[in-house]
């Protein structure tokens, strides 16, 4: 019989809500992880990621303001403003290699939440002209 695997941490599923608003942001962030050394222009991070450039602009633009990335020349690096960031980022890797639907879950739940109140508001009369 299988066990399903725990439950991501309560810090880990905090972190994530907060820092990581999409799966395109935590694919950027684990890219730039993976390359630590590297400071990557935001259109080779395009050609790297193959997505559109207002999508990286805008996933690094989050990241950069979760103190997980900084900007170096014209480009960005993986650099989190903490140990304690670095700890997280740390564990968001594992969690993805071993849970990735479960990291996934928590990235899209804060999604459905913020549709579904909207959709909430109109059943419940909220968005009357």
């Amino acid at each position: 019989m299988n066990t399903p695997p725990p439950p991501l941490s309560a810090d880990l599923s905090a972190f994530i809500e907060s820092a990581v608003p999409s799966v395109w942001a935590l694919e950027t962030l684990l890219f730039l992880r993976r390359n630590p050394d590297v400071g990557w222009a935001p259109d080779r991070l395009v050609a790297e990621l193959r997505a559109s450039g207002p999508l990286v602009n805008d996933c690094l633009a989050v990241l950069q303001r979760a103190g997980l990335i900084r900007g170096e020349g014209d480009g960005v690096r993986y650099a989190p403003a903490s140990p304690t960031l670095t700890a997280l980022c740390d564990e968001l890797e594992a969690a993805y290699r071993e849970r990735p639907v479960a990291v996934v879950n928590t990235i899209t739940r804060r999604r459905s939440d913020a549709l579904k109140g909207f959709a909430d508001s109109f059943r419940f009369g909220g968005w009357k002209s």
